[in-house]
């Protein structure tokens, strides 16, 4: 099974991040990724940058499926926080 923090160490490895938050069951995973690099990126476009980083692994089959929100450092400041 994957650890999450193994799929952080892949996306920081291709993309410059502020924050990188994985969570998953082994197979099934969530992210938040913060990156300068999706300034004027629409969502789809940040999603195919972030698919970039993993696609060998996803290609491979070892990471099943990731599902992720991606944001700008100032969109993260501005999202409201549990707690």
């Amino acid at each position: 099974m994957l650890d999450p923090k193994e799929i952080e160490t892949w996306i920081a490895q291709g993309l410059a991040c502020e924050h990188i938050a994985i969570e998953g069951d082994g197979q099934h995973f969530a992210a938040l990724i913060v990156s300068r690099e999706f300034a004027g990126m629409n969502r789809v476009k940040r999603q195919q940058r972030v698919y970039q980083t993993v696609r060998g692994k996803l290609d491979s089959g070892e990471l099943h499926a990731l599902s992720m929100q991606t944001l700008t450092p100032e969109e993260w400041q501005e999202k409201p926080r549990d707690g």
